[in-house]
């Protein structure tokens, strides 16, 4: 898991200025308002991974109504184009309705190199929206959300 991890901040930090790189590193994926995801194969091979924040409580403090974001989204490139990230991205929606959460949202790059991101995430209901939490506006970042107050499971 290290290594797939490890691939995807040099990735980030490849593909973005260092201001620009909001993936997560190990240490803070284990953060207790974290709860992070690893999809693997029937042999246990690991596939992709991703992770769920709550960055905003819900009205009394709890998860119900709170805002999660996605954070630390990647696929194994040997199992990319086999559905992995629509997988772990329908388990984190999943996991977030089932806590009660209003809100999902996400940060990610906005040039040619996330397209695929972009259109995952466009195709699952998300739409752009502007910067949230502690993010600053930035050209090379799209922000995108969904309402999940107002979606069925």
């Amino acid at each position: 898991m290290l290594v797939l991890l490890t691939r995807h901040l040099d990735l980030m930090h490849a593909q973005s200025a260092p201001e620009d790189v909001h993936a997560l590193d190990v240490e803070a994926l284990t953060a207790p308002h974290i709860t992070f995801l690893a999809a693997r194969d029937a042999d246990g091979v690991l596939l992709g991974v991703g992770a769920l924040a709550e960055i905003e409580p819900g009205p009394g403090g709890g998860s119900v109504g709170a805002h999660g974001e996605i954070k630390s989204m990647h696929t194994a490139e040997a199992a990319r184009r086999r559905g992995v990230a629509g997988a772990l991205l329908t388990h984190v929606l999943d996991l977030a309705r089932e806590r009660g959460y209003a809100r999902l949202s996400l940060e990610t790059g906005s040039d040619a190199a996330f397209a695929a991101a972009r259109a995952l995430y466009a195709r699952a209901g998300f739409i752009e929206c502007p910067p949230f939490a502690r993010y600053a506006p930035s050209a090379a970042s799209t922000f995108m959300t969904l309402d999940l107050a107002d979606r069925a499971a």
